[in-house]
């Protein structure tokens, strides 16, 4: 029972989400609402004009002040879009697509590259 659980826990955080593409933010449709999933600490700057911030840890607190219609979902990592796509979808929200910030999606030949890492000068 207890290996069930720690199975069913891994694949919520690593597992793939189903049914939603990976787009960059450049090519995101107008009729999506952008929804950045970032700490506040690792947004570098501010990628779009309607951006909605919210942290995947804070989306349960914010979740009714998010618009009803279909999202696009900014994460800094695979485990942040995981999580807060399953989170998003658990409130009833529509998640069509996602980006994120340091994408190899150039490596696999998908799209263009979409970097919004920046590198230090010292590193």
């Amino acid at each position: 029972m207890v290996l069930i659980l720690v199975v069913v826990a891994l694949y919520r955080r690593y597992g793939p989400v189903k049914g939603v593409s990976c787009l960059p933010v450049d090519q995101v449709p107008s009729r999506l609402l952008i929804v950045d999933l970032r700490d506040y600490n690792e947004v570098n700057d501010r990628m779009c004009r309607h951006t909605l911030h919210i942290p995947v840890a804070y989306i349960k607190r914010q979740s009714p002040s998010i618009p009803r219609q279909p999202l696009h979902v900014i994460a800094q990592d695979e485990v942040e879009k995981n999580i807060g796509i399953r989170l998003l979808r658990s409130y009833g929200f529509e998640v069509k697509s996602y980006s994120i910030a340091v994408c190899d999606c150039q490596e696999r030949g998908r799209m263009s590259r979409w970097n919004t890492t920046k590198k230090s000068k010292t590193a």
